[in-house]
């Protein structure tokens, strides 16, 4: 699977989406379990449900049994997993002047018939595959509830049965917004979520919607799309460098799903829905409305056109402060009511502000074409940037793009560093992950410090599956990767700076990869009546806030390896889709090119500061002889060598060191263990014991052969002490292995070929 939040999961966990794509997958379909029992609530009074056949797999969708007491709640079932999915609404909280809708998701091991892991066994903070899931519920249906509305809306998701194979994600998805059909808050919905991977197939390349969690092993897409009736609101994409078309051929498919679905829900709505009910609308009135634009609309638009940030946001700040202050004071000496009433329309002119501020920055792009900091519509904001900045990390890059800047940094392990993922599925472990920093300073702003949020992980995960496609795969580089992005400075797309960043880093580090990648971003503009629109490449913070959306595409010259879509307006369709796959990919180019004079290939050699590597594979036959008893011969290796070994079931065993002779050392002693020893060949050993008739040699620790006294030289051999003593190190050969795996050596055969002037066939030292 090309993963992401992805994960990696076995056998395909150490592989790069790149080479998954090239491997064929015979598609089979998912048999859920069959036998006497029906699962369901279908056989219960009062329960309502719908079914859809959706990537040939039935989708049930119950509600009228479970849950009563919320306003409404749906259990969603595809194959064998379920969800459920309930929304509660209550009234605004005093004071509110935004829309407080919570997603929650979470995933219940007993779902998968697991135990949690660690020492208290149950669930605890939410891991960061439920807090992207609740990311990726919650970005296609916040922009589907009226303007001004602040109820306070919580979707809460339990994952209650999971069959290992048709994951729970999109289905939440799905469950949360029937949930919201079938209750009484004004949601102008529904949407649906569907999952698109593509499988190498005996007869090509195929779209699989809602692939199996095997299928994914050998997909190189992975697409999460969401809809409703008007066209496509939210996007996720990870792919290994797959062409524009090939990608928008995957969103058709998927939109064809999610219309049937949409079908699903509808139908549900139409028979166990609720009325929906208006709740208060925090909207200012038109006579302040109409008192705002007159008296700050012509500065507030001479504002808007200061190209720096810091500049332009205090002259707002102050044009705004000067109108509150002047015009609606809070009114501290007059009664109760008229103070109460002050404070209103004080908040209500902020909020007027505020949308005459989109208002006019909308209009300086869509009609005048003139952008905050004065670039065109397509043009980039300047790019700089640097590597090699530190004397200790292993690899160290600085991108910055306008007033956007990312440091990255690469640090280098072994198998002992993989993450371990610990979930619904089987636990598989992460050789790849990017981590994502967004500290206060970076905006100049001081806030409380704590534990990476929801954006952070987001905005990571995106950075981390756009460059998982470039990677090499583990036969090529055996290393553990992990790349940190700090923001230390922030005015737009700071997770394409990640991109663009990490991939320097990685390229400094001597990391093999595949391609240059870079990502960036693309906004949307249009006029009040939607009749003229305009894409814009690169977007600052601000046309991020007043725009239409936030489209981030990252990508190789060869194509694109990952997507985030968030949208504030109802959708887009196809065609605009495309239009923008073409506008970010002319940006990407030219950003490709600038990050290649900054360095223009990955370093020939990994850092000095990083461990040296080498990976050897071994009969797992001979895994219990490197460990030895207790581990006794495993950590004598690696306390004489000073390197730190680390052995797989397959046989596979990495050994790291910082010192190469230390680690040539440790390999040819590993190898000399673990060789299979044959007839023939000749080895230095060590004399470890010696008896009447003969003398024992080590060929490698643990293996010793037993060398007879009339073997030990070219004659007559009166006593084994006049030819040899313990400890000496000598050459011997092979002459016999009998039914019980006894090893005789010859010291003369090796004497006689010595001096005949042969090259013996091979010599292992032990």
């Amino acid at each position: 699977m090309f993963v992401e939040a992805l994960g990696m999961t076995e056998p395909a966990r150490a592989r790069t989406g790149r080479e998954v794509g090239r491997h064929e997958f015979h598609m089979a379909e998912f048999t859920p379990l069959e036998g006497s029992v029906t699962f369901g609530l279908q056989s219960l009074p009062g329960s309502t449900v719908v079914k859809r056949e959706i990537g040939g797999r039935t989708l049930t969708l119950e509600t009228g049994v479970i849950g009563k007491l919320a306003n409404a709640t749906v259990m969603a079932t595809f194959g064998g997993t379920t969800v459920m999915a309930s929304v509660v609404r209550a009234a605004p909280r005093d004071g509110i002047d935004f829309f407080p809708l919570t997603v929650d998701y979470r995933e219940k091991t007993s779902a998968a018939g697991k135990f949690p892991g660690g020492f208290k066994k149950r669930e605890g903070p939410p891991s960061e595959k439920e807090i992207l899931t609740m990311r990726m519920i919650d970005r296609p249906i916040r922009p589907l509830f009226p303007d001004g509305f602040i109820d306070e809306v919580m979707i809460q998701c339990f994952v209650l049965s999971h069959d290992g194979e048709n994951d729970s994600d999109v289905l939440a998805g799905v469950a949360s917004s029937a949930a919201l059909a079938l209750s009484d808050i004004p949601f102008e919905g529904p949407v649906a979520t569907v999952r698109v991977g593509r499988l190498h197939t005996d007869t090509g390349p195929q779209f699989a919607i809602n692939p199996t969690v095997s299928q994914l092993d050998f997909s190189d897409l992975d697409l999460v799309l969401s809809g409703h009736k008007d066209g496509i609101n939210m996007i996720e994409v990870g792919a290994a460098e797959l062409p524009d078309e090939v990608v928008v051929e995957a969103i058709k498919t998927g939109n064809e799903a999610i219309r049937e679905i949409l079908g699903a829900i509808d139908e549900l709505a139409s028979k166990a829905g609720k009325p929906k009910v208006m709740g208060e609308l925090f909207l200012p009135p038109q006579e302040i409305s109409d008192k705002v634009a007159k008296l700050c609309e012509k500065e507030l638009t001479a504002a808007r056109q200061i190209k720096g940030k810091k500049e332009r946001n205090e002259k707002v700040d102050a044009i705004k402060k000067a109108m509150l202050d002047a015009h609606f004071a809070v009114n501290d000496k007059g009664t109760p009511g008229e103070h109460i009433a002050s404070v209103k329309a004080r908040k209500s002119a902020g909020e007027a502000f505020r949308r005459l501020e989109e208002k006019v920055t909308r209009r300086l792009i869509v009609e005048q074409g003139i952008r905050a900091d004065g670039r065109g519509a397509t043009q980039l904001r300047p790019i700089t940037g640097a590597v090699g900045l530190f004397q200790r990390t292993h690899g160290s890059a600085l991108f910055q793009r306008g007033e956007t800047q990312s440091l990255c940094t690469v640090t280098l392990g072994t198998g002992k560093d993989e993450q371990i993922i610990d979930g619904l599925i089987p636990e598989y472990t992460k050789k790849f992950t990017l981590h994502y920093n967004f500290p206060p300073v970076s905006t100049g702003e001081v806030k409380r410090i704590s534990a990476p949020g929801r954006r952070e992980i987001g905005h990571g995960s995106l950075a981390e599956r756009s460059l998982l496609a470039i990677l090499p795969s583990p036969e090529e580089f055996p290393y553990t990767i992990r790349v940190v992005s700090d923001i230390t400075e922030s005015n737009g797309s700071s997770s394409m700076a990640s991109v663009c960043g990490g991939c320097l880093a990685l390229m400094d580090a001597g990391v093999p990869i595949k391609a240059t990648c870079a990502g960036i971003s693309v906004g949307r503009f249009s006029n009040d009546d939607n009749t003229k629109e305009l894409f814009v490449t690169d977007i600052i913070g601000e046309e991020d806030f007043f725009g239409d959306m936030d489209f981030k595409v990252s990508g190789t010259r060869e194509g694109i390896t990952g997507i985030q879509l968030d949208l504030k307006i109802r959708g887009l369709s196809i065609d605009q889709i495309s239009r923008t796959f073409t506008q970010a990919k002319k940006g990407r180019l030219e950003i490709i090119e600038i990050m290649e004079k900054i360095i223009a290939k990955p370093r020939g050699d990994i850092s000095l500061m990083a461990p040296r590597l080498v990976t050897l594979n071994i009969d797992p036959d001979k895994i219990g002889k490197l460990i030895g008893p207790g581990g006794k011969t495993i950590r004598s290796i690696q306390e004489r060598w000073q390197v730190t070994i680390d052995v797989e079931d397959d046989g596979t065993v990495q050994v790291a060191s910082a010192n190469g002779e230390n680690l040539a050392g440790a390999r040819a002693e590993i190898e000399a263990l673990c060789e299979e020893v044959k007839v023939g060949q000749v080895y230095t050993g060590k004399v470890v014991s010696m008896k009447d008739f003969g003398a024992f040699i080590e060929l490698a620790p643990g293996t010793d052969g037993m060398c007879h006294i009339s073997e030990l030289a070219d004659g007559y051999v009166k006593s084994v002490t006049e030819v040899v003593k313990l400890g000496d190190i000598v050459k011997v050969k092979v002459i016999n292995i009998d039914d019980q795996g006894r090893i005789k050596l010859s010291r003369k055969a090796v004497l006689i070929e010595e001096k005949k002037g042969a090259a013996p066939a091979s010599t292992p030292t032990a």
